[in-house]
Formats: C-alpha cells, sequence, structure tokens
C-alpha cells in the first residue's frame, strides 16, 4: 500500500471546516484512498499548537490526535533524540531556507521511511526534492 507523510497542514485542514483547504483536504484522502499515513509525535504537537485559537477547536484537535494514535492505518513516528538530532542536523545545513526544526525532522524521518509524497502544501517539501500533494494535485 502506498505510504504518504502527513504534515501539519493537512491535520490542520482536515480537522478544521472553516479552513479554506478543508474541502480539498477531505476530497484528497478520498482522492488519493487507498494509502498509509505517517506522521510524526513533533507533527501532531505543532498541529495542538496551531488548533488552540479556540476551546471548540482545541476539543477537536485533542480527539483528533487521540484518533490518530488508536487508527491502525496510520503510523506516528515516535520523538526520540535520534530523530530530534537528524532534524537538527538539516536545520543547521540549510541556513539560507525558512525550514522550521519540525520541517526538517519530517524531512529526515520521510528520507529514513523512503516517502517521497507529502499531503502539504508547504514548498520547503519541494525544495528538498519531495512532491508536495496540495501543489501538484488539481484544485
Amino acid at each position: 500500500m502506498k505510504r504518504l507523510f502527513a504534515d501539519t497542514f493537512h491535520w490542520i485542514a482536515f480537522a478544521n471546516p472553516n479552513d479554506q483547504h478543508h474541502a480539498r483536504a477531505v476530497g484528497m484522502s478520498k482522492e488519493l484512498w487507498p494509502f498509509r499515513t505517517v506522521t510524526t509525535d513533533e507533527v501532531l504537537l505543532e498541529f495542538l499548537n496551531a488548533m488552540l485559537k479556540s476551546p471548540n477547536l482545541r476539543a477537536t484537535a485533542s480527539k483528533q490526535v487521540q484518533a490518530v494514535y488508536q487508527d491502525p492505518n496510520i503510523q506516528v513516528l515516535p520523538q526520540t533524540r535520534i530523530s530530534f538530532l537528524s532534524g537538527l542536523s538539516l536545520y543547521q545545513d540549510r541556513p539560507d531556507k525558512t525550514y522550521s526544526l519540525t520541517d526538517c525532522i519530517s524531512m529526515q524521518s520521510m528520507r529514513d521511511e523512503g516517502i517521497q509524497e507529502v499531503l502539504t502544501n508547504d514548498r520547503h517539501f519541494e525544495q528538498e526534492g519531495f512532491i508536495a500533494l496540495y501543489r501538484t494535485q488539481a484544485e
């Protein structure tokens, strides 16, 4: 089964019906099915932080993260000292880029897992040679 990496962008769009990309997130998930989702603890942390703007979004995000950990079709790569240092290495190696540390950890995790496609609209992934599906799929 195809494996796709889910970035914070995707989790936010999917969880928030008021997000401008929500319909596209739901539609892409159906269009690309079947696939196995891969993400990281760091991505989920970033997602939770982004969703704390209102109690309703915060509750939705908390429930979604709990569901992610229970879903056998979603693999969450754990945060480890090794993953942190690997991401930090990429972060340090790209002083000309504005990659977040979370994105660097995601990119290194994708390389480690042999995943090329990512559910995101973030061009930084394309700069590292990945396929950002929200940027390549027709709206």
